[in-house]
């Protein structure tokens, strides 16, 4: 579950991270007495004015802008506020539709009053799979594309790995400090905000943490300037007060109402809709579509438990494509019969009325045989199969 930088900071603070102080507001009116405030507690002169959207690169789009007066804050906030903000990390990129904005952060100018004094830094945390441990990956090149910066200078960018076992030691802490070049009272704040940073990430359950820019200001101090937090959905459990924190309105709203009716849901581009019971099972599924000449449309895993009801929901979610050309059902049955399924499919066709694409259903498990039956005996546009390549030859007949 991907957060909004404020909320990001929040959790941040939360552990004791220095963060760059700001206020969230949804109006103009808001921002204004935000600025306020915040002229109040921390005595900035000038406030940057950030958009709030689940997605990275918000300058390039004309999301960040700095308010150096009422008037400019003003200005800023009501440009910002109700954009379709476009940026390279939004649908379609710089030429999709963009986000809308409903809220901006308004936060204090932690640049001044030297900004040539400042230095910019990358700090990110997140799990390594493959060597199934947390890592730590920072550089020098803070408040640029990190993925520019591992192609075009690899050498800037380093990794510290930590033994789940025994978690970051202080020794690891003060080793990104110094290869980050810092010394004196920078090098021990940088050694306490990494600390800090890790403790953060392992107690919240986050899968990312990314810090870009960490900010060495004039005065020594280490401040993360954005955040970009990602939550492990799994561990939700044990964080109620972070669950409450999801914003379904960046979200697609297919995907939030496939959750509703307890299906798993990805929208992808292809022209195959993909209905399948097992995470495993649908990644096959996706692959023998693949090799057929086709692509799937979506990932879509009905669990173990589908009945007609589900079933039909998932038909209509599959449907709203209109690329959609041709739907694969792939169902094992293990804990659900074949044939409760194959009455699903049936009862959904018939309740739907308006399904005029191509149907091929694939049941094997328990009571497949008597599924077969079913899908065979309905009288409807339902083509059956028994093995998956025969599935993917009726799939790739019916989409050529």
């Amino acid at each position: 579950m991907n957060l909004h930088e404020y909320q990001g900071k929040e959790v941040l603070a939360s552990y004791g991270v220095a963060i760059q102080r700001g206020k969230v507001a949804s109006t103009v009116e808001e921002a204004v007495n935000a600025f306020k405030a915040l002229q109040t507690e921390t005595g900035t002169e000038a406030v940057v004015v950030k958009a709030q959207i689940h997605a990275g690169g918000r300058g390039k789009g004309g999301g960040v802008k700095l308010a150096k007066n009422m008037d400019e804050l003003k200005e800023h906030s009501a440009n910002i506020l109700g954009m379709m903000l476009k940026t390279p990390q939004t649908p379609g990129g710089m030429e999709g539709p963009g986000k809308l904005v409903r809220k901006v952060l308004v936060a204090e100018d932690c640049y001044a009053p030297d900004f040539d004094a400042c230095k910019e830094y990358y700090v990110s945390i997140l799990m390594d799979r493959t060597k199934k441990q947390n890592v730590i990956i920072y550089s020098t090149e803070g408040g640029m594309d990190i993925e520019a910066v591992a192609e075009e200078t690899p050498e800037l960018v380093h990794k510290e790995y930590i033994d789940p076992h025994v978690g970051l030691q202080g020794f690891q802490a003060r080793k990104v400090a110094f290869n980050l070049g810092l010394s004196g009272q920078a090098f021990k704040e940088m050694t306490k905000f990494i600390s800090k940073l890790y403790g953060a990430f392992v107690g919240s359950d986050a899968s990312l943490f990314e810090i870009n820019p960490c900010l060495h200001t004039a005065d020594d101090r280490i401040l993360a300037v954005d955040s970009k937090v990602s939550l492990d959905a799994n561990a939700l459990f044990r964080h109620p007060e972070l669950a409450e924190m999801r914003d379904t309105d960046e979200e697609d709203p297919t995907e939030v109402e496939a959750q509703s009716y307890g299906l798993n849901y990805v929208n992808l581009d292809g022209n195959v809709g993909c209905m399948v019971n097992g995470a495993g099972l649908a990644m096959a599924t996706m692959d023998i579509i693949k090799l057929s000449g086709g692509s799937p449309a979506n990932f879509l895993d009905v669990g173990g438990t589908a009945d007609a009801a589900r079933v039909e929901q998932a038909f209509r979610i599959i449907l709203r494509d209109d690329n959609v050309k041709a739907i694969l059902i792939n169902i094992f049955g293990g804990i659900v019969r074949c044939d409760r399924v194959a009455q699903g499919v049936v009862d959904a066709y018939k309740n739907m009325g308006n399904i005029n694409v191509p149907i091929i259903v694939r049941l094997q498990g328990t009571n497949a045989d008597i599924a077969k039956t079913i899908i065979d005996e309905s009288g409807l546009e339902v083509h059956s199969a028994i093995l998956l390549q025969e599935a993917a030859d009726k799939v790739k007949s019916v989409i050529s």
